[in-house]
């Protein structure tokens, strides 16, 4: 058994790790004093932690409790760096802002640990290695790992400098923004890595205020009814449809009234006709109008797995459920690389 005192945490690392709420931390104390044993590995790369943060600090805590140490190789902090977003991201029910951060960490990360793309003007101009042009082939393939598409990719990379920058000016934000405990936008975020350094410990402030509830929206007073519509003959009261009338035409000869408190006097025929326009062929539905169709059910998907994740944490822990949605992955990644291949084709 390695000795502790052998091991150290590197800032850089522990910041890319999701850290467990006080109950989570608390249970995983109590299930390693159960088992009398750490049973995963804390994972090392040169003595540096790359994954078992929490399980260190137990084992320092309890020095009589055993565990085991498993050394990886990377070529490169850029390389350990992928490698723990990528750990992150497969094996931990994260909030949608801890998601995004690890996403852009590892773009940002590959596009290093690649070299980015040199040929383009803005690469040659002498820009620092952390404004690289990523290779696209990268940010696809990020996006496809992860279930999004190559611009939330590039705007999580945009969200975790913001998040960065904001936990340099102000330590503590990063917890709190990846948290949801506080909820700027992702504009307010991002502008805080664009801000002069001088300039960033009171954006971020004003950004992390808690945010003014809108005051309620006012309800319109519905217009005073001429008369109410009368149906057609042909037409019933359950076959009237849902949708409300894009457009009412007013009558051709409205009548008004005459005097004060004199009744108003409404044409049969009149609203007979304003009924009727209510009703509007219906038209055939065509690709364009379907993609809500796709965006909804991905977005769907997504929801109800994170949802089953959260509720059903062994899904992810046990290994023969883990090995399981690893298959039904591997089912949607050749579905989807399927109809990539056709998409590529018709071009």
């Amino acid at each position: 058994m390695m000795n502790l005192n052998a091991l150290k945490i590197d800032p850089e690392f522990q910041g890319k790790i999701p850290p467990l709420t006080f109950e989570e931390l608390n249970q995983l104390e109590a299930n390693i004093l159960r088992d009398g044993r750490i049973i995963n590995p804390i994972i090392v790369w040169q003595g540096l932690i790359v994954d078992g943060h929490n399980r260190y600090t137990i084992a320092k805590k309890h020095p009589e409790i055993p565990f085991t140490v498993h050394e990886k190789e990377f070529a490169s902090r850029y390389e350990a760096i992928i490698w723990i977003c990528k750990n992150q991201l497969g094996r931990r029910n994260l909030t949608p802002e801890q998601k995004k951060y690890l996403i852009g960490k590892q773009y940002e990360a590959e596009k290093c640990a690649n070299g980015g793309d040199r040929k383009s003007p803005a690469a040659k101009s002498g820009s620092q290695i952390g404004n690289l042009i990523g290779n696209p082939k990268t940010c696809k393939r990020i996006a496809t790992e992860n279930g999004v598409c190559k611009n939330t990719v590039i705007r999580a990379e945009e969200f975790a400098k913001g998040v960065d920058a904001a936990e340099e000016a102000v330590p503590g934000t990063r917890q709190k923004v990846l948290s949801g405990e506080v909820k700027p936008t992702a504009a307010e975020i991002a502008s805080v890595a664009r801000a002069p350094p001088e300039e960033r410990p009171a954006l971020v402030a004003e950004i992390c205020k808690p945010k003014s509830p809108k005051p309620p929206a006012q309800k319109q007073k519905a217009p005073s009814a001429v008369a109410a519509p009368l149906p057609d003959a042909s037409t019933s009261d359950e076959e009237a449809p849902d949708e409300e009338p894009t457009s009412t035409p007013a009558p051709s000869e409205p009548i008004f009234p005459q005097k004060e408190n004199e009744p108003l006097k409404v044409d049969r025929q009149q609203i007979l006709e304003i009924a009727n326009n209510r009703y509007h062929i219906k038209q055939l539905a065509n690709g364009a109008a379907m993609l809500c169709e796709l965006s909804g059910a991905a977005n769907s998907m997504m929801r109800r797995w994170e949802s089953v994740f959260r509720e059903y944490p062994d899904i992810l822990s046990d290994a023969e459920n883990r090995a399981s949605v690893g298959r039904t992955i591997q089912k949607l990644r050749d579905y989807l690389k399927n109809l990539e291949d056709k998409m590529e084709e018709l071009l």
